[in-house]
C-alpha cells in the first residue's frame, strides 16, 4: 500500500491570547511560511481551545444518554458532596455526578466559578477568534474538559488514525503561551507530562500581554519584584516610550489536518455560537445561585450588557473611545474607566496592553487619522491617556505579584502572611445571612447596594466601585474576604485572576503596600 506524505502537525494550545494581531506564536508561524528558504518542520497547524472544567461549568455539554444514566444516583451523590456545611448555598446541580470532573465551584463560598455574563462574553470571544483563524486559512478546534485530557486524547487519536488509514499523522510539537496563576502553571506542567510521554516536544512561549515587557524590567527573579507599587513605577521611568511594538496580523497560516480528533465522551460539542452560549449558561439557569430580590439597573447602565466578546469588537470599541473623544483631556475622571471599557477584552487576551498604548500614541502624535476631530488630537499625552496607561501598568504589577507569591494569592493571610486578623467565617449562620445580603445588594448601605446590584445585573462595575464593595465586606463586616473575591469572580465579565484577588488583598489590607495608588 502506498501512503501519502505524512501530515506533520503542530498543536497550538490557545488560552488567553484570543487574537490574531500581536500574537507571538501566530506571528512566528506566519513569518516562517513567508520565508521560502526556510524549511519548517510542520505541514499543518492544529489550534485547540479547551473550556477548562476547573474554571467554568461544562455539564451542559454532557451527551443526553450519559446524563440520563447517571441521574439515577444523582441525589445520593449530591448529598455526599454537600455535607460540609460551609457553603453559602447548597447546590441542587447534578453536575458532580454526571461529569467526570468536579463542579466548577469556588473553594470557600462554593459559588460557580463563572456567571452568565462572563460565560456569554467568553464564548463570543473564542468564537470570534475561531472566525478570524478561518479567514487566514486555519481554524480553531473547540473542546471542553481539561487541557491535559484533551491533549492526551488528541495524541492517541492521531496514533490510532495513522494505524488504520492511508494517511500518517505525526505530531511534531505542542506550543502554549505561559500564563500567571497556580492552575495555569499546573496546566503547563501537565502538558509537558502528557506530551513527554509520547515523545512530543513542548515549547512554552513568553506571555507578551504586558504593557512593559517583563524582559525589559530590572528583576532577575520573581522575589526581586517590589511589594510597593510606587517602587515598581520607579523602575519604569518612561511608560509612554517603554512598551515594545505590536506584532502584525498574520496573512496566512498552515491548514488544519485532514483528520480532527473528536470531543471525548461523555461530552458533545455544538457547531454554533448560540449553542455554545446556551450550553454554558444552562447549568446556571437550572440551579440559580440567587433568587433575584433586587431590581435591575437603569436602562443607561444596562447598555453595558451590549458588550460583545472578541478581538474585532475590542478593536472597534477602542477606536470608538478615541474617535468619540473619551480619552480627551476634558474627560479625565482620575482613571478607573478602563475597567468598564476594555478590561473584559484584556482579561481574555482579545487585545493587549501594548495595542491600547499604540492606539493612544497615534492619537497623541497625530500619526493616524483616528480621532482627528477629538480634543487633544496631535497634542501629546494628556491626563486621560496617562490615566489609561496607569491602569495598564497597575495590571502589569498585579500579574507580577502573582508570579512572585503564587498560591498566596488565594490565602486568607494574603501576600503579607498576616495571621493576626480575626475574620468572620460563613459557618456561622448570622455571618451567612450577611453574606447573602451582600450578594443580593441588600446590606442597607445605599452606595454599596447600588454597586452590588449593578455588578450582579450587568457584570460590570468600575474599579473604585469595586474598592467600595470590597472594603465594606472585608473591613466593615470583617468577613473572610475570599468569599467576596469569589462572588466577584462569579459576577464580573472582566474577571482576571491577578486583578481580582490582588485587588481584594489590597482593599482589605493583607496584600501589597496599601499606599500605592
Amino acid at each position: 500500500m502506498e501512503f501519502e506524505k505524512p501530515q506533520k502537525i503542530l498543536i497550538y494550545i490557545v488560552r488567553r491570547e484570543l487574537r490574531l494581531t500581536d500574537n507571538p506564536i501566530l506571528h512566528h508561524i506566519s513569518s516562517q511560511l513567508s520565508k521560502t528558504q526556510v524549511q519548517i518542520p510542520y505541514t499543518h497547524l492544529l489550534p485547540i481551545y479547551v473550556f477548562p472544567a476547573r474554571q467554568i461549568e461544562i455539564c451542559g455539554f454532557l451527551s443526553p444518554d450519559h446524563a440520563n444514566l447517571l441521574n439515577l444516583n444523582a441525589s445520593n451523590e449530591h448529598n455526599k458532596h454537600n455535607d460540609s456545611g460551609n457553603h453559602i448555598k447548597t447546590s441542587k446541580s447534578p453536575s458532580a455526578t454526571e461529569s467526570p470532573y468536579p463542579p466548577a465551584r469556588s473553594l470557600v463560598g462554593s459559588f460557580p466559578r463563572c456567571g452568565p455574563h462572563r460565560a456569554k462574553f467568553w464564548a463570543e470571544s473564542v468564537w470570534d477568534f475561531k472566525t478570524s483563524l478561518e479567514s487566514v486559512g486555519s481554524g480553531l478546534v473547540l473542546r471542553v474538559g481539561r487541557i491535559d485530557d484533551i491533549l492526551e486524547h488528541v495524541l492517541n487519536s492521531f496514533t490510532q488514525a495513522s494505524k488504520k488509514g492511508d494517511m500518517k499523522y505525526q505530531v511534531v510539537g505542542v506550543w502554549i503561551t505561559a500564563e500567571e496563576g497556580v492552575a495555569e502553571k499546573t496546566d503547563e506542567r501537565n502538558v509537558f507530562r502528557v506530551a513527554g510521554a509520547k515523545g512530543v516536544p513542548v515549547k512554552v512561549w513568553k506571555d507578551e500581554k504586558f504593557l512593559i515587557d517583563d524582559r525589559d524590567l530590572p528583576y532577575v527573579t520573581p522575589k526581586d519584584i517590589p511589594d510597593s507599587y510606587s517602587d515598581f513605577k520607579k523602575a519604569v521611568s518612561h511608560p509612554r516610550e517603554a512598551p515594545r511594538k505590536t506584532l502584525p496580523r498574520p496573512d496566512i497560516l498552515p491548514p488544519l489536518p485532514t483528520f480532527i480528533p473528536p470531543q471525548p465522551a461523555p461530552f458533545t460539542v455544538p457547531d454554533r455560537l448560540e449553542d455554545w452560549i446556551s450550553h454554558l449558561i444552562k447549568p446556571l439557569k437550572d440551579d440559580p445561585i440567587l433568587v433575584a430580590t433586587s431590581t435591575p439597573p437603569s436602562s443607561a447602565n444596562a447598555d453595558k450588557l451590549k458588550f460583545h466578546g472578541g478581538e474585532a469588537y475590542a478593536l472597534q470599541h477602542l477606536e470608538g473611545l478615541i474617535s468619540s473623544g473619551r480619552i480627551s483631556p476634558c474627560n479625565y475622571n482620575s482613571s478607573g474607566e478602563i475597567h468598564i471599557n476594555l478590561a473584559a477584552w484584556l482579561a481574555l487576551g482579545c487585545i493587549t496592553a501594548r495595542q491600547i498604548h499604540e492606539y493612544l500614541k497615534h492619537f497623541e502624535d497625530g500619526t493616524t487619522s483616528l480621532g482627528r476631530y477629538a480634543l487633544g488630537y496631535q497634542q501629546g499625552p494628556n491626563k486621560r491617556t496617562a490615566a489609561v496607561r496607569e491602569e495598564l501598568l497597575w495590571r502589569d504589577y498585579l500579574r507580577l505579584c502573582t508570579r512572585k507569591y503564587g498560591s498566596k494569592l488565594f490565602r486568607l493571610e494574603g501576600f503579607k502572611g498576616d495571621s493576626t486578623r480575626l475574620w468572620k467565617h460563613a459557618d456561622d449562620p448570622e455571618v451567612r445571612k450577611l453574606v447573602v445580603s451582600f450578594m443580593e445588594g441588600n446590606t442597607g448601605d445605599k452606595v454599596v447596594d447600588g454597586v452590588l446590584r449593578e455588578m450582579y445585573w450587568t457584570g460590570h462595575i468600575a474599579e473604585k466601585e469595586r474598592w467600595i464593595a470590597a472594603r465594606y465586606f472585608g473591613r466593615e463586616l470583617g468577613i473572610d474576604w475570599r468569599i467576596g473575591a469569589e462572588w466577584f469572580e462569579y459576577c464580573l465579565v472582566d474577571y482576571d485572576v491577578s486583578g481580582n484577588w490582588g485587588g481584594w488583598q489590597y482593599c482589605v489590607g493583607v496584600g501589597i503596600d496599601a499606599n500605592i495608588k
